[in-house]
């Protein structure tokens, strides 16, 4: 058996375990990282997340694994957990960067357990796809903030079928072969709305997901008209605020930024 030093931490209610590889020590491998995410025979989480040296320049690198042991490109609000866990370990001074393989993330320590960090630019904008899904059309729009997301208005969110839906729009033809996150948005005011997600990788709905936060806000902006900050609530009831600056076309933004809670749970060693 190997005993395996973690510190669980939860960002919005989006729930991970984070681990320190700066030795390179660790084997971590798909079974590996179920079972820490295993609600009943692990620790529990929605993923995992990785500090590893940098690469290219950063302070650090982050890896960060879904719930099935799968690799993603980027967290948004494990991006917030990760830049706490490196600032408490690795004892950074100041703001962090780490590396991801959507590109580098830079994170400001605000107040308090509150982290706001520089999101990558958004690409791939697709709005008013008309998707068929359980025998319905659906005005469906897409975009992708680190990962891919597609993003669904409803009028009750509380009582939206997020699973069910959620699930078809991940595997959806139009979002072959990788697939996509799905989010539900409902609009709160011109600056504000609450969204639910269901999550690729963890294939269930999430209390919170930091690039679904995003991508929900930044359609938002650009169907409505609404100026920066959104402030989305999500599922676990926290807000986040998304910054941006918009560019000359639709869909085109610069300077997206994220900021929300980072708490630390407890921290703790398993048997593997």
């Amino acid at each position: 058996m190997t005993r395996l030093s973690f510190v669980k931490m939860n960002g919005a209610g989006n729930d991970f375990v984070l681990l320190d590889n700066r030795n390179h020590t660790l084997q971590l491998d798909g079974a590996t990282i179920a079972r820490l995410c295993d609600r009943h025979r692990g620790v529990g989480a929605d993923g995992v997340l990785v500090l590893e040296p940098a690469e290219n320049g950063a302070d650090h690198r982050m890896r960060y694994y879904n719930a099935d042991g799968g690799e993603a490109e980027m967290c948004g609000n494990g991006a917030r957990c990760f830049a706490r866990f490196a600032k408490q370990i690795a004892g950074a001074n100041g703001d962090v960067s780490f590396e991801t393989p959507a590109g580098v993330i830079r994170a400001e320590f605000v107040s308090g357990d509150r982290v706001r960090i520089d999101m990558v630019t958004p690409t791939d904008f697709a709005p008013h796809l008309a998707l068929t899904v359980e025998g319905a059309t659906h005005s469906v729009h897409a975009i992708n903030t680190g990962v891919p997301h597609a993003c669904l208005f409803v009028e009750d969110l509380e009582h939206a079928p997020v699973v069910r839906l959620g699930r078809v729009l991940r595997q959806h033809p139009e979002f072959a072969p990788k697939g996509t996150n799905a989010n539900f948005i409902q609009a709160l005011g011109p600056q504000a709305i609450s969204i639910r997600t269901y999550e690729r990788g963890v294939e269930d709905e999430t209390l919170a997901c930091g690039t679904g936060v995003t991508a929900s806000a930044l359609i938002h902006a650009t169907l409505s008209g609404a100026a920066s900050p959104i402030e989305v609530t999500v599922r676990g009831g926290d807000t986040l605020q998304v910054g941006f600056t918009r560019g000359a076309k639709p869909g085109e933004f610069t300077n997206v930024t994220l900021c929300g809670p980072a708490d630390f749970v407890f921290a703790g060693e398993i048997e593997l």
